[in-house]
């Protein structure tokens, strides 16, 4: 039996059962364990930099092991350990050779109260040129989910931003996953309030940091952190200063009442933690933002898939047409060749210099909005 104070993430035994191996989602951060079954003594691993191990599988001849380390300024690489003469071998250094991994910065797991005295625990990346003499703009990045979690480890995203000079806060609000049973059903009915206050809170504790601008401060998300970007400028609209959604829920009302018969069990699931549309349906209009939208003062650009079978393309287009309606700023970009994320490379690189486009002209540049 294997016990943890975190969450056990898998657990497998080798070909011939000479080894178990055991995956624990420590803080933000899978660490491996690998027991001799005859003893039930540790093996004693390499020393690696600190990163997620992932990919483990021992060989069937139980002499070697092979793995991915990935770190947060480096790319998954794959090494082979031998067992006998406990050495690790890095087979490959997937980095694009333009990049300085001295350019990245490392990750920070900080944890921060909330409203109520919640711990909420995130991943912190401060940008190299910041200080109390130069105080830099700040994202709160909202995972999708609901139940997903912001982890330590390579994001190219994060990495392109904070290289840009913005300060990037990765929140793992109530109802994420890796923090045990009780934070993850913390948010079940609570949609758009207790989450969202968490958020609040983790601008609080970015302003408090000392590099940080307060008048700076804007939030993104993909998915489900859409819908808290989205659900941030309409319940709480002189919080953040700009929101960035990429294909995030508008109306729960229609997302959930659209999803297709072949994801029952998501379904299921959905309706449980955040409401049944046909009985919960006054509730379900009053935590969407696209309900509400006429509170949205500050800028906003939406990224969406034609495509996206989750959060279907009207989700964006309504919320967007709201907007315009009012003269608001917003901006919409639209992948006619994309579902629920991004596939193609060439998107993603028009995506994120179209959000660093409007970041630099609405969040560092504040340009008026009047």
């Amino acid at each position: 039996m294997q016990k943890a104070p975190w969450d056990v993430s898998y657990t497998y035994f080798s070909r011939n059962g000479k080894f178990r191996g055991t995956a624990i989602n420590e803080d933000a951060r899978t660490k491996i364990k690998i027991y001799e079954q005859a003893t039930g003594k540790l093996v004693d691993l390499p020393k690696l930099p600190n990163a997620d191990i992932t990919g483990v599988n021992i060989s069937p001849s139980e002499k070697l092991m092979a793995f991915y380390l990935n770190g947060d300024r480096s790319p998954s690489n794959l090494y082979v350990y031998e067992f006998a003469t406990k050495k690790a071998t890095k087979l490959t250094n997937s980095l694009n050779p333009e990049i300085n991994p001295d350019d990245l910065v490392d990750s920070q797991v900080i944890r921060y109260k909330s409203f109520d005295g919640v711990e909420v625990p995130s991943i912190l990346y401060k940008p190299k040129q910041a200080s109390a003499q130069n105080k830099v703009p700040a994202l709160l990045l909202i995972h999708g989910g609901p139940g997903g979690q912001t982890r330590v480890g390579y994001s190219p995203v994060t990495q392109y931003l904070v290289n840009h000079g913005y300060a990037i806060l990765g929140v793992n609000n109530r109802g994420s996953s890796g923090y045990g049973k009780t934070f993850f059903a913390a948010d079940d009915g609570k949609h758009g309030r207790e989450p969202l206050w968490d958020c609040v809170e983790a601008k609080k504790y970015l302003a408090s940091l000392g590099y940080v601008d307060e008048k700076k401060i804007g939030i993104m998300g993909g998915s489900y952190g859409g819908y808290m970007v989205l659900a941030a400028l309409a319940f709480k609209p002189e919080e953040f200063a700009v929101g960035v959604d990429l294909f995030g829920v508008s109306n729960w009302v229609r997302t959930l009442q659209s999803i297709p018969p072949y994801w029952e069990s998501f379904r299921k699931s959905l309706y449980k933690e955040i409401g049944d549309p046909s009985k919960d349906l006054e509730n379900l209009r009053a935590v969407s933002p696209l309900f509400h939208a006429d509170k949205i003062v500050k800028p906003l650009i939406v990224l969406q898939g034609a495509n996206d079978p989750r959060v279907i393309k009207p989700e964006s287009d309504e919320i967007v047409e709201n907007i315009k309606k009012r003269n608001g700023v917003v901006e919409y970009v639209l992948f006619d060749n994309e579902g629920h994320g991004f596939t193609k490379k060439a998107n993603e690189i028009r995506a994120y210099k179209a959000v660093l486009d409007f970041l630099d002209r609405y969040l560092k540049g504040s340009e008026s909005t009047e």
